[in-house]
């Protein structure tokens, strides 16, 4: 294959909480500029305290709006992920969102975190174990997709405080597990990640 003229990261966030969305972001920029290695201090998500994530995600509107970059945030609702499976949710939200990046599959090179892997007329695509701490664009793909899901569970603790999703974004932590014993479950709760709970 010639060299790309694109390349796009992709990684996921929100597969294994009890409650809220699994969220997908997809990165893309021209591949020469990628190259330049312009963001040597991006890393998985996970590992960047919220002041960083939160800093990088205002970065990303402004390279954005400097037609820097573009990026795409798909989500699939904890009632979808109950309905068609967590995996199969989250190769939607790679779909949706290659498609609103609306790049020429042939002139991409896509990379990926993990074990995800994109539909296959993207011929150039590597997965790549820990991706989004070793490859800047999937680290960025993975701090968007965090940001933009981590806001959405605020502001959904607001009408459910009891569960602590302002801390715990969904995830199973002790606190979270007793308050869904106490309070039953919710729209944003996976039933079918909550079997031996409830």
């Amino acid at each position: 294959m010639k060299k790309p003229l694109w390349v796009i990261g992709i990684d996921e966030v929100g597969r294994g909480p009890l409650a809220g969305p699994v969220t997908v972001c997809a990165v893309a920029m021209p591949y020469d500029h990628y190259k330049k290695g312009m963001w040597r201090e991006l890393t998985d998500s996970k590992q960047m305290s919220p002041i960083a994530r939160a800093r990088w995600a205002k970065e990303g509107e402004k390279l954005l709006k400097a037609r820097v970059i573009d990026y795409a945030i798909t989500s699939r609702s904890a009632h979808t992920i109950d309905t068609k499976g967590i995996a199969s949710c989250i190769r939607e939200c790679i779909v949706s969102n290659l498609k609103k990046l609306t790049l020429p599959p042939e002139h991409c090179l896509v990379l990926l975190d993990g074990g995800l892997k994109a539909p296959k007329e993207y011929t150039n695509q590597q997965t790549i174990i820990r991706g989004d701490s070793q490859e800047q664009i999937i680290s960025f793909a993975s701090v968007l997709a965090k940001v933009s899901r981590d806001q959405f569970m605020v502001k959904q603790h607001k009408s459910n405080p009891e569960y602590d999703w302002i801390h715990n974004k969904g995830y199973g932590t002790e606190m979270h597990r007793e308050a869904i014993k106490k309070h039953g479950i919710t729209a944003l709760h996976r039933v079918s990640f909550l079997t031996r709970i409830v």
